[in-house]
């Protein structure tokens, strides 16, 4: 048999098994409507984001064929977000605008078929999502080279909503203009984390250009858009939005460049158990207080995987901590530790439990 003939007949084959899979989506999607009217009925909410990570690792797990296995949560997050659609309208505030990595993140977390609303500060993503103006909001909260957001964590000093959920994201930086040539840069705009982060390319490939701080990397891109003899240091996804070229891809410093993200809400989440929890407190100002707070953590062998501290803006000189632990509130060992803890500060703040990202 030719190699054409042979081809077309396995061209066959997945165009009968692409029919196969749009029928059992669209009886996916009917069944998930059945959900969502009894969900209604009882007054539940309709969106369950432990219900969704149980799914993904159900079905990476169930995997031992050629599909890769990384490729299922990006798959099924579109599937599940197209059939949430069906449901329920779900609408998510984050730093904006349209394009940044912030975006990126909701996408990554939610899928294509939610409705985002872009702010313009982490502050305006907090109060949308306190005044119920959106179901969940998305904040930056770390990154891997440049460190913590300290905006995201000063918030949460006031704010009553909670962490719900996370995402971890690479971030990969490209030099956009409106030409798309290297020659014509006189001056690079972007956020300053992203500027940090490629700090030394830029450097060492435009050392003459006037490097400017904006709010956001999607701000550096609309800006450059408007500029002939300006750049801009954004993702792919602002490059096709806005009209610009890329001059270079990944011109970020250190490849291995990850941005943790926040998915804010007013809900404590239930537990999956691949949970973490995150609260904030402050102590007495006096010799070992910090180790005696943490003790509890140790002897109940709970990992700490982050700590932070920030001033009190009206306490000069005092501060509050930000703890991140592996575990769930509920879980027995963390609610011993957290009740331990709460004996020996001055104030204690639950942020949330979630589930971790993979």
């Amino acid at each position: 048999m030719e190699i054409n003939a042979k081809i077309e007949i396995l061209r066959q084959k997945i165009d009968t098994i692409d029919g196969q899979i749009l029928q059992f989506l669209n009886e996916r999607a009917e069944v998930a409507l059945e959900v969502g009217k009894i969900k209604s009925g009882c007054g539940m909410d309709l969106y369950n984001p432990q219900r969704e990570e149980e799914i993904m690792r159900r079905l990476e797990l169930l995997n031992h064929g050629a599909f890769p296995r990384g490729a299922i949560p990006p798959v099924f997050r579109e599937i599940i977000s197209a059939c949430r659609s069906l449901e329920t309208e779900l609408t998510i505030a984050y730093l904006g605008p349209p394009a940044t990595y912030t975006h990126l993140a909701c996408i990554e977390r939610f899928g294509s078929s939610v409705g985002t609303v872009p702010q313009e500060s982490i502050q305006e993503v907090f109060e949308v999502v306190e005044r119920e103006k959106a179901k969940f909001g998305m904040v930056p909260i770390e990154n891997s080279t440049e460190g913590v957001v300290n905006r995201t964590l000063d918030m949460f000093i006031d704010s009553e909503v909670k962490i719900c959920g996370e995402v971890l994201i690479r971030i990969s930086h490209d030099l956009l203009s409106m030409s798309g040539k290297a020659e014509d840069v006189q001056r690079v705009y972007s956020h300053p984390q992203a500027l940090a982060q490629c700090r030394q390319w830029l450097r060492k490939n435009f050392p003459n250009a006037q490097m400017a701080e904006t709010v956001s990397t999607a701000k550096a891109a609309q800006m450059a858009a408007q500029e002939s003899k300006a750049a801009a240091v954004a993702s792919s996804l602002a490059a096709e939005l806005y009209g610009l070229k890329i001059i270079e891809s990944r011109v970020e410093d250190y490849l291995n460049n990850y941005t943790r993200f926040l998915v804010l809400g007013l809900q404590v989440g239930d537990r999956t158990g691949r949970d973490k929890t995150s609260l904030l407190f402050s102590i007495p100002d006096s010799p070992g207080s910090l180790y005696e707070v943490l003790k509890p953590f140790s002897e109940k062998s709970i990992n700490l995987t982050k700590i932070e501290s920030r001033p009190i803006k009206d306490k000069p000189w005092e501060y509050v901590f930000f703890l991140d632990f592996e575990g769930h509130a509920t879980d027995p060992h963390i609610h011993e530790a957290v009740a331990e803890l709460k004996k020996k500060v001055l104030f204690l703040k639950l942020l949330g439990s979630y589930p971790r990202s993979s």
